[in-house]
């Protein structure tokens, strides 16, 4: 099930969808934009880190590929859902995991 309103250009999915999702897109990466002493607490498997709250996150998220998918999640939610608006309006393909990791019921690192 998506989450989405007529202002998102991403989308939002519950865990279930984005683990689903995350399997059928060819050459996604996994983006975790906590803190990186919360990245090291746990995180999804293949994910990689890039602080929101760095002042250099929009220059490392342009240096990214946008020819790939990125499937994004913080703790709750809310700082993945603004690094998704960020990367949809510089031209990623970029889907929130809703609710964060707090709602994750997969695999963990």
């Amino acid at each position: 099930m998506t989450l989405n309103t007529a202002a998102t250009k991403y989308e939002n999915l519950y865990a279930e969808d984005f683990q689903e999702k995350l399997q059928e897109k060819t050459g996604a990466i996994v983006l975790d934009v906590r803190t990186p002493e919360e990245f090291e607490s746990g995180r999804i498997p293949q994910s990689i880190n890039m602080n929101i709250m760095d002042p250099m996150f929009l220059n490392q998220v342009s240096a990214l590929d946008k020819a790939r998918p990125y499937f994004v999640y913080c703790r709750s939610g809310a700082r993945s859902g603004q690094a998704c608006a960020m990367m949809s309006n510089m031209g990623f393909e970029v889907y929130n995991l809703a609710g964060g990791i707090m709602r994750w019921s997969g695999e963990m690192v």
